[in-house]
């Protein structure tokens, strides 16, 4: 998506290990996954979130998406903060190779596109989930719709299948554009030429905060690849139309909202980064948003 954003940039301002080991008599996968990636996660996670009783819960976080630009960056944050982490995957192989390799990591195949299904079996143990898919450019019209809104709601059923009762979106700042009056927002025509997917993404939206699970929607701006250039600017949904933000500090961002849930459990948030924006803490800019 930072291609697309970017190249609307003259018309206005930026907007912006190996696979699981075969199944053997003894726990099930899901248990035996837990007791492998949870040790360390807990005691880490103690130390760098004591105040919140609930983010301790949370130890196994499954990563759909985990190979992907934004997602590789998720993993490998929740790593540095002592999650256990389960990487959602098409591709096992190309996976171990671009992932770090890590005694807290473990990577299952799965597709979101296949159905709610195929992905119980790849979460049951998780004890939340965070999405970062995304569609590839091919000549399918329809693959924006069969990742971006399909494959998230197959997530989503997993998860309620799987009894995973926390969620977290990572989607994109204007899939709203057109109740914001942003129509004629070069950069809302651009992306929306990939297959409507703004459109699919809010749908998908829609369907999570309906779902009644526990949720947290996190919609960046233009994507970019360059290390932090100024600091995280949290708002409201449907609040920003233009800006960026680096893929790490939307990592960032998601890991935050495990470790915080309380303030930002069913929220709906807008991010980017400004050069003169204050330096403050993730779970306070959590905070100051109102929950939905």
């Amino acid at each position: 998506m930072a291609t697309a954003f970017h190249a609307v940039a003259a018309a206005r301002p930026r907007l912006p290990l190996a696979a699981f080991a075969c199944l053997c008599p003894g726990p099930g996968p899901a248990t035996r996954r837990k007791l492998r990636l949870t040790s360390t996660a807990a005691s880490t996670m103690d130390a760098a979130s004591a105040s919140s009783s609930d983010a301790k819960k949370t130890t196994t976080v499954f990563v759909a998406g985990s190979t992907g630009r934004t997602g590789k960056r998720v993993v490998e944050k929740l790593l540095e903060r002592g999650f256990g982490v389960v990487a959602g995957t098409t591709d096992v192989g190309r996976a171990s190779g671009s992932l770090p390799e890590d005694p807290n990591l473990q990577l299952v195949r799965a597709d979101v596109t296949e159905g709610a299904e195929k992905l119980v079996d790849a979460i049951r143990g998780a004890d939340a989930v965070v999405c970062a898919t995304g569609f590839r450019r091919s000549f399918d019209p329809f693959a924006p719709w069969k990742v971006d809104n399909f494959g998230t709601v197959n997530l989503v059923e997993a998860c309620r299948k799987a009894g995973v009762t926390r969620f977290v979106l990572v989607s994109s700042i204007l899939v709203n554009g057109a109740a914001m009056g942003q129509l004629l927002n070069p950069a809302y025509i651009v992306l929306n030429l990939f297959g409507l997917v703004l459109v699919a993404k809010l749908q998908a939206e829609k369907h999570i905060r309906s779902s009644g699970i526990n949720y947290t929607i996190i919609r960046p701006g233009g994507l970019t690849e360059q290390p932090p250039t100024g600091n995280i600017v949290i708002e409201p949904e449907d609040t920003l139309y233009e800006g960026s933000i680096s893929r790490q500090q939307v990592a960032e961002v998601a890991v935050e909202a495990l470790l915080c849930p309380e303030e930002s459990s069913y929220k709906v948030v807008e991010i980017v980064t400004r050069a003169g924006a204050p330096n403050r803490p993730l779970k306070d800019l959590f905070a100051s948003i109102k929950q939905n």
